[in-house]
């Protein structure tokens, strides 16, 4: 259905299930227990819940073969094709964090439930769950001269990603803040920062600081990363993260900040953080956001413009994983014993 056609409105459960059950995805089994749920909810604590997240928790199964599992995924693709808008999946690695979190205030996000995505001079790209609310788009249309292009994506990936990217912008501007934006020249060793800390400035310890490592690392985690880069420039300096092999920028910040966020890990790997003069290395023990627990290596490397960090994520499980968990076919597994035996 063209979403056009339909009325404005926020997706209703009931709504959704009759949809479900017309498009012939629910087993006829299920559809009198849900149908009794469905009517509880709207009293219920999960009423707060996104109508799809709420199908999703009820894990259950397709009527249509191979008749796989309705998984959160699973519906939002649904959504978006019975809509007729384009479905996506939020990369953040692939989003420009400072540009769309600038056409938007979070509060105006988190009420329409919206995430920007990209930015041209032409064109806004928002991702959204609810295809058929359509007010905030006329209205930003209207504000920031620009087209307005919807995208159905996950509704816990927005609501996730809108805490992560508007957070993290909101403790950088205040870091900047704190600055006074004034270019500090060689700021890189800790009684510089702790000058600029006592100035009401910037310091190592400062929350804003601590936001953003603690953002950095869960960030790391979240996309398995296997290292972080942190590579000092002139003006503003790049975060990366090795993903498969291959280094991704996540983010630019301004030199300044960085060294206050590298004195922060060090402090946190028991290294010195006023000798800025020579390779330093240390570790750190962390969790995962699923409470598993890994540790970093750290290593620092002096540069022109600043401390170099390089920190290697070591996953206690992976030494215990046998040949099958880290894709050794049957056969491939055979060879690899019967040539370890002969050595």
């Amino acid at each position: 259905m063209d979403d056009k056609a339909h009325p404005e409105q926020r997706l209703d459960l009931r709504q959704l299930i009759d949809w479900l059950i017309a498009d012939g995805l629910i087993e006829t089994a299920e559809i009198e227990g849900l149908k009794r749920l469905a009517l509880l909810h709207a009293s219920s604590r999960e009423r707060d819940l996104h109508p799809l997240v709420w199908i999703a928790e009820r894990h259950l199964n397709s009527s249509l073969p191979p008749h796989a599992e309705l998984g959160l995924e699973t519906l939002t693709q649904w959504l978006a094709q019975r809509a007729g808008l384009p479905y996506r999946r939020i990369d953040p690695l692939n989003i420009d964090v400072d540009a769309v979190t600038e056409v938007v205030p979070k509060a105006y996000a988190a009420r329409y439930r919206i995430l920007p995505l990209a930015v041209t001079d032409q064109e806004v790209e928002f991702a959204t769950a609810e295809p058929y609310e359509r007010e905030w788009e006329a209205d930003l249309g209207h504000v920031l001269r620009r087209g307005i292009r919807r995208v159905i994506a996950n509704p816990q990936d927005i609501l996730r990603y809108q805490d992560e990217f508007f957070g993290l912008t909101s403790s950088l501007r205040r870091a900047r803040k704190g600055e006074g934006m004034e270019p500090v020249a060689g700021i890189g060793n800790v009684e510089a920062l702790v000058q600029l800390g006592r100035s009401g400035k910037l310091d190592a310890n400062d929350s804003h600081i601590v936001s953003i490592v603690d953002w950095l690392l869960q960030y790391a985690f979240d996309q398995r990363a296997s290292d972080i880069h942190i590579e000092p420039r002139r003006d503003n300096g790049n975060i990366r993260f090795r993903i498969d092999g291959s280094l991704h920028t996540v983010y630019e910040m301004p030199t300044p900040i960085l060294g206050a966020v590298v004195a922060r890990i060090k402090a946190l790997g028991r290294m010195d953080v006023v000798d800025k003069r020579r390779p330093q290395d240390g570790r750190v023990k962390s969790k995962t956001p699923a409470g598993q627990e890994v540790e970093l290596r750290l290593s620092t490397m002096p540069t022109a413009f600043g401390e170099k960090l390089v920190m290697r994520i070591f996953d206690p499980q992976i030494v215990v994983r046998g040949l099958a968990e880290l894709g050794f076919s049957s056969s491939d597994a055979r060879q690899w014993r019967e040539m370890t035996a002969q050595t």
